[in-house]
């Protein structure tokens, strides 16, 4: 073997070494790249119970209740809806009707333990991510909020 024939398959085999560990990190990651989970991806996928993930969606109107610090809300992608429950002090820019990313687990019972909620940041932003969801539930009104 030449010399010139060596350093190629040194670099082959450092190749499909990369290679092999990034198929390893991507397949371990596959479920946490996603940004978010819309309530029908959670569904979908049987999300297991305590779970950390990122649920993402509208807050469905007439859903919000505060007692104190204690909030529940519905959080819903036109398809499904799942009820989230979060103790702490919401953003100002928390509203029914309006683009929310909560992050947290599901509970045994269903309900989603928020432990950070994440509002919009002006009158005219929905994360993108949510617009996707929305719009393939069908659900998406852009005369009420703008990209």
């Amino acid at each position: 073997m030449t010399r010139k024939q060596k350093r190629l398959a040194v670099i082959a085999g450092l190749a499909l070494v990369l290679a092999i560990a990034a198929a390893l990190v991507l397949t371990a990651l596959r479920d946490q790249i996603v940004f978010f989970y819309s309530p029908s991806d959670v569904m979908a996928r049987n999300v297991s119970p305590g779970q950390a993930i990122r649920l993402g969606g509208l807050v469905k109107d007439g859903s919000w209740t505060r007692d104190g610090q204690d909030n529940v809300f519905t959080i819903t992608d036109g398809g499904q809806e799942i009820v989230a429950h979060y103790a702490g002090i919401l953003p100002d820019l928390f509203r029914e009707g309006q683009g929310v990313v909560a992050e947290g687990s599901l509970a045994a019972d269903g309900r989603f333990e928020a432990n950070n909620v994440l509002a919009k940041h002006d009158e005219n932003y929905v994360p993108k991510e949510v617009v996707e969801a929305l719009k393939a539930q069908g659900e998406w009104r852009p005369e009420t909020a703008a990209q």
